[in-house]
């Protein structure tokens, strides 16, 4: 009997996520906070339900998005909008 979960997809996403949130200004703004307030298990509570809930909605809408766009247009956009946020965070300072 196949598993009603994709496994590979559970791995890449949790691969892709740690790499692409190590350092990044969710980290950073957590050690701030825990730093801060003396609550790590606050803290962590707090940011995982977070991510949990962004995490979520991404997921969601990603799957939505399949529906109605072929993956590589699916890519090509991501692609894109990560070129634009990029550009625009550099020429911001």
């Amino acid at each position: 009997m196949r598993s009603p979960l994709d496994w590979h997809a559970l791995w890449a996403a949790f691969g892709l996520v740690l790499v692409a949130e190590l350092g990044d200004k969710t980290q950073l703004a957590t050690m701030m906070l825990a730093a801060d307030h003396h609550a790590a298990l606050a803290v962590f509570l707090g940011a995982a339900g977070a991510l949990v809930l962004v995490a979520g909605a991404s997921a969601l809408v990603g799957d939505s998005l399949y529906h109605l766009l072929p993956p590589a247009t699916l890519h090509k956009i991501a692609g894109a909008a990560f070129v634009v946020l990029g550009v625009l965070l550099f020429i911001r300072r």
